[in-house]
């Protein structure tokens, strides 16, 4: 565990830097040859019609805020542009983003959001829906369950759907196992799979495609997500991993004045490939090949595993069933999974953040008062992970009596298990490590698993209060 000591600033500095360069890691992906797959050989036989013949919906979720988070708002932005060239209306695509990014006093181009280096401009246009406060938990909730009454704020637009549509739910952000972030809230596997499971019964889509971009990611559905209810999710990552920036400024020139990271490994993967492709002969399951190979680990580490959960068997149909094609790419045909060129760094989602606040700090003019706020807010970043760390380093020893406890709470269930079997256990040790060491945070959230497997073996919401107050109070 990395335990940061804030003597002084210049060591701070260094242990930044240290940590940067530990996830800065080339993601250089193999250039070798690869055969055609047999899922590639069935290219030549896609169905090149919609699944039926019902409407495309589609709900577009960023679920961070802050400049920082750039990317978030950036891949949501991309995916909008995607659908409306595919031909989806307005009034079947509904947006969720904080809205605190295009005209940031941060952002260099005022007005303007890229999700790639040089990349053309993909904020124009998308719609407003739900914005600042009214991107929560309940109305994502409502608006899934096409529950107008339930709403609270926002544009009104729900996925009002019937038994022939077919829906696309897109989501990036930061998560952890178990957890997604949502603007000042966290979301729990458990209550968005008792979602999606009402929506499945109320028998008013035929099928539907998750994407889900964060860290863990896999363990959102790993054990959860049934196969009978004709839902096919990919996952940028599986439920022990990382998901990864991409396009940050240390790598790329044009990006240094953003001061940010743009976009996302999996979310750009995917996303660039439905830009080059006619999506009418690309199937689910080529495109998650795209994706997983050029996700996949690289020469010198840190990159994810992507995977898919619940109806595999939808990986047959063509993306023209979700996302529409843009008649710019007619006649395009699929032929390998190894066309797009390779990511070749990446930056883990968590030190995403310090990547920025340190960009921000170097490129302020020395003795000026952005200087010193740059300054502080990387200290504070620093100090609040050491907070966190050494807090849950305290629980563990108090709790198993011993340091090495860590070890086994963050032991990784087998393949087709849940993170935890009791989740109100899960959600109350997490509220009561809150209620006195304060907010678990986007970095905290890499402990969720620890906190699951306490549920796991039997701790008592009683035992997380004591430990806890003696950590964060003694």
């Amino acid at each position: 565990m990395l335990v940061i000591t804030m003597t002084s600033y210049s060591l701070a500095v260094l242990l930044i830097l240290e940590l940067l360069s530990f996830s800065l890691g080339s993601q250089q992906l193999s250039e070798h040859s690869f055969k055609l797959s047999s899922v590639e050989t069935e290219s030549l036989h896609v169905v090149t019609q919609p699944v039926g013949k019902g409407t495309r919906w589609a709900v577009l979720i960023a679920g961070s805020n802050g400049y920082e988070n750039y990317r978030h708002q950036a891949d949501v932005c991309h995916a909008y542009q995607i659908l409306r060239k595919g031909g989806l209306k307005d009034e079947n695509i509904i947006v969720f983003m904080y809205d605190d990014i295009a005209f940031s006093e941060h952002n260099p181009r005022p007005g303007i959001i890229i999700n790639r280096p040089q990349g053309e401009d993909v904020y124009e246009g998308v719609p407003k829906d739900y914005t600042g406060r009214d991107a929560s938990i309940n109305n994502l909730f409502s608006v899934i369950l096409a529950n107008k009454t339930a709403l609270k704020g926002g544009s009104g637009k729900v996925l009002d759907t019937g038994s022939e549509d077919h829906i696309f739910i897109y989501y990036t952000d930061h998560g952890g196992p178990g957890i997604l972030g949502m603007p000042d809230e966290t979301l729990y596997a458990s209550d968005l799979i008792d979602v999606l499971k009402k929506k499945h019964d109320s028998n008013t889509f035929k099928s539907m495609v998750f994407y889900l971009e964060a860290c863990e990611s896999g363990s959102i559905f790993e054990g959860l997500l049934p196969e009978g209810l004709n839902i096919y999710a990919t996952t940028a990552s599986n439920p022990a991993e990382s998901s990864f920036a991409s396009y940050c400024p240390d790598d790329y020139p044009d990006v240094e004045i953003y001061g940010t990271c743009l976009g996302d490994v999996y979310s750009v993967s995917w996303m660039e490939d439905s830009d080059n492709n006619d999506l009418r002969k690309e199937t689910l399951d080529q495109q998650y090949e795209v994706v997983r190979r050029r996700t996949a680990k690289g020469e010198k580490g840190g990159s994810s595993h992507v995977m898919k959960y619940g109806n595999t068997k939808l990986g047959k149909n063509p993306l023209f069933s979700y996302l529409g094609s843009n008649p710019a790419n007619d006649n395009y045909t699929f032929i390998r999974h190894d066309s797009l060129a390779p990511i070749m760094k990446a930056v883990g989602q968590r030190d995403a953040e310090l990547l920025h606040f340190w960009h921000k700090y170097r490129r302020a003019p020395r003795g000026s008062q952005k200087k010193l706020t740059a300054e502080k807010q990387l200290r504070d970043a620093i100090k609040h992970r050491a907070h966190i760390d050494e807090s849950m380093m305290s629980i563990v020893k108090i709790l198993f009596r011993s340091a090495n406890g860590l070890m086994t709470l963050e032991t990784v269930r087998p393949a087709g298990q849940p993170l935890v079997d009791d989740w109100s256990c899960f959600k109350a040790l997490v509220r009561t490590y809150e209620e006195h060491c304060g907010s678990l945070s986007r970095y905290g959230r890499r402990y969720a698993r620890a906190i699951a497997n306490m549920c796991n073996v039997g701790v008592k919401v009683e035992q997380m209060a004591m430990a806890s107050a003696a950590a964060c109070h003694a």
